[in-house]
């Protein structure tokens, strides 16, 4: 009689990271602003995951998400005070999203450029609340217990971050036919250096922050109103080619030097407009776009 193949039964506290890892990432990374320290939390959360006794665990997802926030938490008090000493504008690290994340207009949002620097003006503790409650939906009770307050404390977080968040927020959002006409002028305008396309484009009001994070030459401050960014975009669009992409779940263009991305400019249209352009510059955090970008033709 045969001996059936012997098959090795799936651990059950990996089948639980696996099953739940896109939404920790999408977690940690929202309270970071950065896939490499999110990529760091996801592992310090399976070091501390895989020593847990699971038959005391009644809810994996919740649990999961308490020990990913605790992490980030503690990232980001680090990382606020590396911050304070950032050279020029920070931005944060670009993600390459498909389109399926465009069309999930809340999502979208959460993750764009414009919404994460917002993000950035909450403490710590705020930021946790408020993706936790506003981005995933969780209960007061649930978030409680991932930040160590009481449900009452929560509340009252969460609605003072929701406020804050309200007042700086970008403008709603934008149908995706005028948001691809609208790039697509723009990329148009960019490659040709023309300047005359690119104040028909460009909002009275528009803004441009470049990131270079000290490594690479980037403009210091934020380049405010339509003739000076103009301007900016003028001295770069000879040297490269524009490719356009979806990063953050919004229109954005890969700039490229040869085979070499140099930058990723994100894009945010208002009304037909470009209002806000978002240029990463530093390596550091190009460095998974690079990765997962296709090869240039």
């Amino acid at each position: 009689m045969a001996v059936p193949p012997q098959t090795t039964a799936p651990d059950p506290a990996t089948e639980a990271f696996v099953a739940h890892r896109n939404l920790l990432f999408t977690v940690a990374y929202e309270m970071l602003g950065s896939a490499a320290d999110a990529e760091d939390v996801l592992q310090e959360t399976w070091l501390r995951w895989v020593g847990v006794d699971l038959t005391t665990v009644q809810n994996q997802r919740a649990y999961l998400v308490r020990i990913t926030t605790r992490q980030a938490l503690t990232r980001l008090r680090t990382l606020g005070r590396r911050r304070e000493t950032y050279v020029g504008p920070w931005l944060p690290e670009p993600l390459l999203t498909a389109p399926d994340v465009a069309e999930d207009v809340e999502l979208a949002d959460s993750v764009s450029m414009a919404m994460l620097l917002v993000l950035e003006t909450l403490a710590p503790t705020e930021r946790a609340v408020f993706v936790l409650r506003e981005v995933f939906d969780l209960g007061y009770d649930e978030i409680a217990e991932a930040v160590e307050k009481s449900p009452a404390a929560v509340r009252q977080i969460a609605h003072r971050a929701r406020a804050h968040v309200a007042a700086r927020r970008p403008r709603g959002s934008v149908s995706q036919a005028e948001t691809r006409g609208a790039l697509k002028a723009f990329q148009r305008a960019v490659e040709t250096g023309d300047l005359q396309g690119l104040l028909d484009i460009l909002a009275p009001d528009v803004v441009f922050l470049g990131d270079g994070g000290g490594v690479v030459r980037a403009a210091l401050e934020p380049v405010v109103g339509v003739e000076n960014v103009a301007y900016v975009l003028g001295r770069i669009a000879s040297a490269v080619s524009a490719e356009p992409t979806q990063i953050n779940g919004a229109p954005a263009l890969m700039l490229r030097d040869g085979d070499e991305i140099i930058a990723v400019l994100a894009v945010r249209i208002d009304d037909g407009l470009v209002t806000g352009l978002y240029a990463v510059r530093n390596p550091e955090k190009l460095s998974r776009v690079e990765r997962e970008a296709p090869v240039s033709r």
